[in-house]
């Protein structure tokens, strides 16, 4: 079994776990769409209903009267804490999705870099 409960995590151990990685550029462009398509927009307006939500409780348990309950208080820190997080998430998907996008071109100017030093006239060659 794949990923935690099978204890090999998806790691490359000879196993065939690590199959689920993108490797070919189909495969990189087709997960970077995922993101951009589904996850990221997705993963959005989960945060933006959490805001809503979080937003009429805090309402809810609000001072009225000059009294209100510490609830009120607890679920405004939660929620910055829970915004924060989003935002991190949204940064990191981000950042997975610009990766998966150029991860051909930083490959490709490696093996071109790579192949002019082999090329170039070894000291053996001159003699």
């Amino acid at each position: 079994m794949d990923g935690p409960a099978g204890g090999n995590g998806g790691h490359g151990d000879g196993s065939g776990a690590g199959r689920r990685l993108a490797s070919t550029p189909a495969e990189k462009r087709a997960a970077a769409k995922a993101l951009n398509d589904h996850i990221e927009p997705g993963t959005r307006r989960a945060g933006e209903w959490a805001d809503d939500e979080t937003g009429a409780a805090v309402r809810a348990f609000g001072a009225r009267d000059g009294h209100g309950w510490l609830t009120a208080a607890a679920l405004r820190r939660a929620h910055a804490t829970w915004g924060d997080q989003v935002r991190n998430l949204m940064d990191r998907l981000g950042a997975e999705k610009d990766a998966l996008r150029s991860t051909n071109v930083v490959l490709t100017g490696s093996d071109l870099a790579a192949g002019s030093a082999l090329r170039r006239t070894s000291a053996l060659d001159l003699y």
